[in-house]
């Protein structure tokens, strides 16, 4: 689907006058613009702010210049840089894409769409968003925030991530985005929807479709976009084992897919009663109980129950070469408890390694404890 507007079209007009006043042009991204940087800013911003990104995309291009650096680099360092900026998949999609370009394209960005689209989790948006981006190619987007934009000045009900009405929405995005200036146009409209149609406490009044605008004419912006069908979040539990040997502590590689796929994490276990028969055939007696959190993710809260116990087991320090990934279970969230610890970390010579939030919150907790 191609853009089928001008730049001389009322709504395209007002889109552009705007963003030559008011637009973000000195984002990390938009300097010395490439295939590759804006690839790797839109893999980023996919639900995550702006701000967030900035740090961590500045990180990943000085470590990995170049797609190619990107897929010669060992997952652990790629998980590593991406820790802390959630919904790992997208880390685990960005190093196998690079892979795929660097194998079956030579190391250069294909501009084709057809396949663009077609590396590992890149979606029709993002891979309209990086061609229109650097090269002006004529491709509309539909991100979360040019959907807020189109839902509420179309007035389109219903909630977008329904077939239906996500396809309506890309043929509004086409049908009002320009032939010409296509860059600038789309990155118009996804600041104004960050910037001014905002999530609640839209700025109507800046904004430059006010005029025409069926929800600000109806003052019923709050009814656009449709909201998400509500879901109760189940509820799950797990318990960590924070094993102490002489100030390393035992941490598991998962299996790159599912929850927290390739990351770093304790040594989990089900419930307390396998835990403290863990620790009994260990030999140890003594622990610990930390105050429990909760962390959630889009689909479950878990509730997480650290247990800290010391071990003195540093004569069974095992090198790179014996470490093991561990396996996830089908409830996705555990892993299978294994009779020997895997990997002991050193908070104070970390390795460069991707850790789960919790894991690294937790080792912060330690590093207090401990270390003091």
């Amino acid at each position: 689907m191609l853009a089928l507007s001008s730049p001389n079209a009322p709504f395209a007009h007002a889109v552009l006058n705007w963003y030559a006043k008011f637009g973000r042009k000195h984002l990390p991204w938009q300097q010395n613009k490439s295939l590759y940087g804006v690839w790797l800013s839109e893999v980023m911003l996919q639900q995550t702010q702006v701000a967030t990104v900035i740090p961590y995309f500045e990180r990943f291009v000085k470590t990995f210049p170049n797609v190619t650096a990107l897929a010669n680099a060992p997952l652990d360092e790629v998980l590593h840089l991406w820790t802390g900026l959630g919904y790992y998949a997208r880390a685990r999609n960005l190093h196998k894409a690079a892979q795929t370009i660097r194998d079956q394209y030579e190391g250069n960005f294909p501009t084709d769409f057809e396949q663009v689209w077609g590396l590992t989790g890149v979606g029709r948006s993002t891979a309209g968003a990086v061609l229109s981006s650097c090269l002006n190619a004529p491709y509309p987007i539909l991100d979360g925030n040019v959907k807020r934009v189109l839902s509420r000045y179309f007035a389109i009900s219903g909630w977008p991530g329904e077939k239906k009405v996500e396809e309506q929405l890309w043929q509004l995005s086409a049908q009002v985005t320009p032939t010409e200036q296509v860059a600038d146009f789309n990155q118009a409209m996804m600041d104004i929807g960050a910037m001014v149609c905002t999530r609640t406490k839209p700025k109507c009044d800046l904004c430059p479709l006010k005029a025409t605008c069926q929800a600000n004419l109806q003052q019923n912006w709050q009814n656009y976009p449709g909201k998400k069908p509500k879901k109760t979040l189940p509820e799950r539990s797990s318990y960590f084992l924070i094993l102490n040997a002489k100030g390393k502590v035992a941490l598991e590689q998962r299996e790159n897919s599912g929850i927290w796929g390739g990351l770093y994490c304790f040594p989990q276990f089900e419930n307390k009663v396998d835990l403290l028969a863990f620790l009994h055939k260990q030999g140890i007696a003594y622990y610990q109980e930390w105050s429990s959190f909760r962390h959630t993710f889009s689909h479950f809260h878990l509730d997480i129950y650290p247990i800290y116990a010391d071990v003195d087991m540093q004569e069974r320090l095992q090198d790179r070469s014996d470490w093991k990934k561990v396996g996830e279970n089908k409830r996705e969230y555990e892993s299978t408890v294994l009779s020997e610890v895997k990997y002991w970390y050193d908070p104070q010579n970390p390795t460069q390694i991707g850790l789960a939030a919790p894991v690294k919150s937790l080792l912060m907790q330690f590093i207090r404890n401990y270390y003091g």
